[in-house]
């Protein structure tokens, strides 16, 4: 298999061998950021108990919020698709974007002008120093694929997000695709 090199943009697979890790066991991350001084991303596929509305009383549409990485749980993130409504987002790449203007966001939420399909929210975030990623990746902790989703992950259902991405590795893979996250409970 080709390695790929993390880069902005591509999508982290967690290795089985993060099994029991409570933070990463099974995630999909996206990297937002990777660059000399470090790498930011977000798990795609944790949802949370919270809506949006439950955190933010100015919101009144219930979108989900995930579980974007164990930094920094106190502070909500997202990742969108419409920059051209939302002033100041940072490109990711292949029309996917995250940050903006936050006030802009909630009005556009409220009068259904952005829906759930167009951002999608997180508390928290991943990061990992300097190095640290390309040594977890060189570990065997992460599996580096490309985003074929484009801005559609946002869509992409959490469930079986882990599980679809096993078996597209194949191989060895297919075995760690079907097996319980808790192999004990067996």
């Amino acid at each position: 298999m080709t390695t790929i090199k993390p880069k902005k943009g591509k999508l982290l697979i967690a290795e089985p061998s993060l099994a029991g890790d409570t933070s990463f066991s099974r995630s999909v991350v996206l990297l937002a950021e990777h660059n000399q001084n470090g790498s930011v991303g977000f798990i795609l596929n944790k949802p949370l108990a919270y809506t949006i509305s439950d955190l933010v009383k100015e919101i009144k549409v219930p979108f989900e919020v995930f579980n974007g990485g164990p930094v920094e749980q106190d502070n909500l993130y997202f990742i969108h698709k419409v920059p051209e409504l939302i002033d100041n987002s940072i490109e990711i790449s292949n029309g996917i974007y995250w940050g903006g203007d936050f006030d802009k966001i909630v009005s556009l939420i409220n009068t259904n002008i952005i829906s759930q399909d167009d951002i999608r929210f997180f508390l928290g975030y991943t990061g990992w120093d300097t190095l640290q990623l390309d040594k977890e990746v060189l570990s065997k902790s992460w599996v580096i694929v490309p985003n074929k989703y484009e801005s559609d992950i946002i869509q992409k259902a959490p469930d079986a997000f882990w599980k679809e991405k096993m078996m597209e590795l194949g191989g060895d893979y297919l075995l760690w695709s079907n097996t319980p996250e808790n192999p004990s409970l067996n």
